[in-house]
């Protein structure tokens, strides 16, 4: 009988040097360098015998990683999305999804880092990493082939259009992300928003992540919010900008920063991007959603089950 493989970090096949989390049923979105885990202590760290030792374990892993590589390989090339139970049992690890798509600006996703698993609630945005749920509202889809490595629901792909100022990236009127805070040396949420809403702007309407022109570049900004707020039970804090763009109505952006709901409760970043004008998603959607955020396994109202209206 096999035995499911528990909730933790294991190398990313599809992108050798990572790590990836396991959440317990599927890979999330969440990923790390291989350089940053943790090496087990043992004995004889050094040079001599020890030294030796440690070689020798060193080699056994990286030789363990291949294995689980060449294992998953094995299972991309049937061709059929399953993995023989001989492939399971040499692996030790979950097998990664093999599924590709392409975004909604044409370009190719890769593999599905985020794919939900099968029956999971479509009302609502789970962030196994940071303990948290998001009410999707009606009319939003979860994103799930993500280009950047971020959980990620948005209005529609049939409300989707092309962005103002290019013909080759669509764009849509609403998108809400969440990741963990990484790359700063900002430690309270304060100071993480005002930090992350210029970087927010910037990807939502001036270039996107392969440096495609959306809205004819951001021409000004003015903040119309800022201060503490309270999400799932803990004090965060967002920053809310009026982002003027070269071509468009240009739109509304907020970085709401706060604790983890789990773990170390490391610093959460969810990002709010909605567009100006009658067909961009009400702005006081942004505080319903921020309301609507609760810790994994709340089912209180805005949590797991329940459907959000724009």
């Amino acid at each position: 009988m096999s035995c499911p493989t528990p909730p933790g970090w294991y190398p990313d096949a599809a992108a050798p040097g990572n790590e990836r989390w396991w959440d317990g049923a599927t890979w999330t979105a969440h990923t790390r360098p291989l350089a940053t885990a943790p090496v087990p202590p043992g004995p004889g760290r050094g040079s001599g015998a020890g030294g030796r030792s440690v070689r020798t374990v060193a080699l056994v892993a990286a030789g363990a990683v291949v294995v689980g590589a060449v294992v998953t390989g094995a299972v991309l090339l049937t061709g059929d999305g399953e993995a023989s139970p001989t492939a399971h049992r040499s692996s030790g690890a979950p097998s990664r999804p093999a599924a590709t798509g392409t975004d909604a600006a044409g370009g190719d996703a890769g593999p599905s880092p985020a794919s939900s698993p099968a029956g999971e609630d479509p009302t609502v945005l789970v962030d196994q990493l940071n303990g948290i749920t998001l009410p999707i509202p009606d009319g939003w889809e979860r994103v799930e082939h993500p280009v950047e490595e971020m959980l990620t629901m948005r209005t529609a792909d049939a409300e989707a259009y092309y962005c103002p100022g290019t013909s080759s990236a669509l764009c849509h009127h609403g998108t809400v992300t969440t990741r963990t805070a990484s790359g700063t040396d900002a430690t309270t949420p304060e100071e993480i928003a005002e930090e992350d809403i210029d970087a927010a702007a910037k990807r939502a309407y001036d270039e996107d992540i392969i440096g495609r022109p959306l809205h004819g570049g951001i021409m000004s900004h003015r903040q119309i919010a800022a201060g503490p707020v309270t999400v799932a039970g803990r004090t965060g804090y967002q920053v809310r900008w009026r982002v003027v763009t070269g071509k468009g109505p240009g739109g509304y952006v907020q970085s709401l920063a706060f604790p983890s709901a789990v773990g170390s409760e490391s610093p959460v970043v969810v990002r709010y991007a909605f567009d100006a004008g009658p067909d961009g998603p009400p702005l006081a959607l942004m505080d319903t959603l921020t309301r609507g955020i609760r810790p994994l396994g709340d089912s209180e109202t805005g949590g797991v089950g329940s459907s959000v209206a724009p």
